[in-house]
């Protein structure tokens, strides 16, 4: 297999998966942004990878240095085609844990090489949505976000058939609520990028935490979610459950609903993702039901965190609009970690530029990407004209 983003989060977790499984999976490639150098080349002696891939060609060197100090000598790539041709190489599963829009390209190399793609790389599927679905087999796209994950483990019960989405009345995808949970508008006003840090739950990057203390996280899930499983907006429902352990549920229309519940570790869905159909073992305790638990389902506050009912319009715009309210939020989330944008502002000055987009077909990759660039420029300018 390829992971790709190896030194993130979902990667880092990838591989004690991979570790734990000795004699199960082999990485032939490893991929990541280059920000930490040792780490990656740590990885790539630990696991013997053939090529590794950093998307910052100015590190090239050090990697080259970092590898042969342990004594390996993999072929180095660099820049966004090198990381794309990993995603391209001989292997079974290409694990894309690349965050934001860059995972785009590796994602469609990946499908038209005929691999399983194991995506974590959520923003991939939603700003490229057609041209991720005209490439993907059934069953070529496993999720590995857990919301996801957990729909597709409580959609296996749907019978004997498979799935049928005539048989499911909705999904529902559960929120911890983030940081800030209960929470009116006006007293979140002078929330700092170290509070928004800090979640209750899950260990993430700080890429993905804001996104959920925003819950932009669970507007994109939503997306997702739509294409993943072919259902309406209407039928796709949220639900704030602090304790993070149900991260998902399935209602039937005859009343019925089936829930995944386990721990808040992500190492589940993901080797959920590269055993499949197979469960690998121990991926992470299980419940432990000696002791007494409390579940408790809250309903989303759309007033406090507008970001999921404007990702359900702009879902339901389709071609660049997802596009545009995900490169829109990469860029105020950035100015936000900057100091630049208040906490508010980042899904306010979303909202704005995705009022200002021109809706066209997202057609071919082009499309999509000038749709990017627009949406990250027009951002730029509305932060820059807020912070002065």
């Amino acid at each position: 297999m390829v992971v790709l983003g190896s030194t993130g989060s979902i990667g880092t977790q990838a591989l004690d998966v991979i570790a734990a499984n000795p004699g199960g999976f082999r990485v032939a490639g490893l991929a990541a942004g280059g920000g930490k150098i040792d780490l990656l080349a740590r990885q790539a002696a630990d696991f013997g990878v053939d090529v590794v891939a950093v998307a910052d060609p100015a590190t090239v060197p050090a990697l080259k240095e970092a590898l042969a100090a342990r004594g390996v000598h993999p072929e180095v790539l660099a820049g966004a085609e090198g990381v794309a041709e990993v995603a391209g190489r001989p292997c079974d599963i290409v694990l894309n844990g690349i965050t934001g829009a860059l995972g785009l390209t590796s994602t469609l190399v990946a499908l038209r090489a005929g691999r399983t793609l194991a995506l974590a790389n959520k923003e991939s599927l939603i700003i490229g949505g057609p041209l991720v679905k005209r490439l993907a087999k059934p069953g070529q796209i496993v999720p590995v976000d857990s919301e996801h994950s957990a729909v597709q483990q409580c959609l296996w019960a749907a019978g004997p058939d498979g799935y049928d989405p005539s048989c499911v009345r909705q999904l529902v995808i559960t929120a911890s609520g983030g940081p800030f949970r209960g929470m009116k508008r006006e007293e979140m006003a002078d929330v700092t990028p170290e509070m928004a840090l800090a979640h209750p739950t899950w260990s993430m990057g700080p890429f993905i935490t804001i996104n959920s203390a925003t819950l932009v996280n669970k507007g994109l899930e939503v997306i997702e979610a739509h294409l993943l499983f072919d259902l309406g907006f209407d039928r796709i429902e949220v639900v704030v459950h602090p304790q993070s352990i149900i991260h998902s549920m399935v209602e039937y229309v005859d009343g019925s609903t089936i829930a995944q519940a386990s721990p808040p570790d992500m190492r589940l869905p993901i080797a959920l993702a590269l055993g499949h159909p197979r469960r690998l073992p121990g991926a992470t305790p299980p419940i432990d039901w000696t002791k007494a638990h409390t579940w408790t389902f809250e309903p989303l506050d759309d007033a406090a965190f507008p970001s999921v009912a404007l990702a359900r319009h702009v879902g339901g715009e389709g071609g660049t609009a997802p596009a545009v309210y995900n490169a829109a939020n990469e860029a105020c989330l950035e100015a936000f970690l900057r100091g630049e944008l208040p906490f508010l502002g980042i899904v306010d000055t979303v909202a704005r530029v995705v009022e200002e987009h021109q809706v066209t077909p997202a057609d071919s990759v082009e499309e999509v990407l000038a749709a990017d660039a627009w949406a990250r420029a027009r951002a730029a300018e509305l932060t820059a004209a807020h912070s002065g």
